[in-house]
């Protein structure tokens, strides 16, 4: 019986694990990067993973928003970054592995991105 419950209770906790609920990044052409610039509309510091709403001006002049998923928080902030190193109305360039689908976002990290004018993004004082 006691083998029982202590297999039940392993096989639950398992079925429990964040990672284990973690999706798959095959949605990502990762082999084929593409650079977009945009002015933040929004950004969404929570987990399980990061946000950027970015308004990308297209060649007709329309405006497209992009959804674009990065890293959990917990991984941002150990690379400088916290809530705030993005505001709405900053200008940015971020290279991002686009979505296979073709809809407008895609899959960023930290260390593709920066402020238009080159300038690192971090936590401002």
């Amino acid at each position: 019986m006691r083998g029982r419950l202590t297999g039940f209770l392993v096989s639950a906790a398992l079925a429990c694990d964040p990672a284990a609920a973690h999706h798959s990044f095959a949605m990502f052409d990762q082999d084929h990067p593409i650079e977009i610039e945009g002015v933040v509309h929004e950004f969404r510091f929570t987990a399980p993973h990061t946000f950027i709403i970015l308004d990308v001006s297209q060649a007709d002049g329309k405006t497209t928003a992009w959804a674009l998923e990065g890293g959990a928080p917990t991984a941002l902030v150990r690379d400088g970054w916290l809530p705030d190193s993005l505001r709405p109305g900053d200008e940015v360039k971020v290279r991002i592995a686009p979505l296979r689908s073709g809809a407008p976002g895609g899959w960023w990290t930290v260390h593709q991105i920066h402020f238009r004018d080159g300038t690192a993004i971090l936590s401002r004082p």
